[in-house]
């Protein structure tokens, strides 16, 4: 890869093209300068696939390429145990704000801003399977540029494809939170096997 995002612990999602809704999560360690795998699970994808992460356009069901880093993460259920990153418990009130016209675009809010329409964002609650355990990822985060997409987690699965996110099995998922070490500075990179959006190009 071009760049891991400097840290020893690295997330990669791969589809083998960038239609594809199936693919996998890989999570990895570096120890001694060189990268060693710890674990591994089929990945659901966009159901509109994926697409180059700074180009990307909102609603249109597209998993972001790129390296993003993962600022915390949430849940309706507990974290797991040995869980080391930020961690939030989903409540009655909590959102993400979706809406391109609030001040709080691509964040949590608990509760949820008058600017921010609940009709364009998402009440976390909503979706206790999904959203049972989640890690928050970068993508259009640190400086969001409204229209681009907002919500982009990696999550439990679902019934199918998802409306961008990356989403793994549940136990995966809890896997994942335990392993994760602030310290280590983790990333997470989404991409496809080949071509313009390839997991190597970020």
């Amino acid at each position: 890869m071009a760049d891991t995002g400097g840290g020893a612990q690295l997330i990669t999602a791969e589809a083998p093209t960038a239609d594809a809704t199936r693919g996998t999560v890989v999570w990895w360690q570096r120890h001694n300068g060189r990268w060693r795998q710890a674990g591994s699970a089929p990945a659901r994808f966009g159901s509109g696939g994926l697409t180059e992460g700074t180009t990307r356009v909102q609603g249109t069901s597209t998993t972001p390429t790129g390296l993003y880093d993962l600022p915390f993460a949430f849940g309706t259920e507990a974290a797991p145990p040995g869980t080391a990153v930020p961690y939030r418990r989903v409540g009655p009130d909590s959102w993400w704000c979706e809406d391109n016209a609030s001040a709080s675009y691509n964040r949590w809010v608990d509760p949820r801003p008058a600017d921010c329409a609940a009709a364009e964002s998402e009440r976390l609650a909503d979706h206790p399977v999904q959203y049972g355990r989640a890690l928050v990822t970068g993508f259009n985060y640190d400086r969001p540029v409204h229209g681009r997409g907002a919500g982009i987690f990696l999550h439990v699965n679902g019934k199918g494809a998802t409306a961008g996110c990356v989403s793994v099995p549940a136990r995966a998922m809890a896997r994942i939170l335990s392993w994760l070490r602030p310290s280590a500075h983790p990333h997470v990179a989404l991409g496809t096997a080949y071509g313009p959006t390839a997991l190597t190009r970020y």
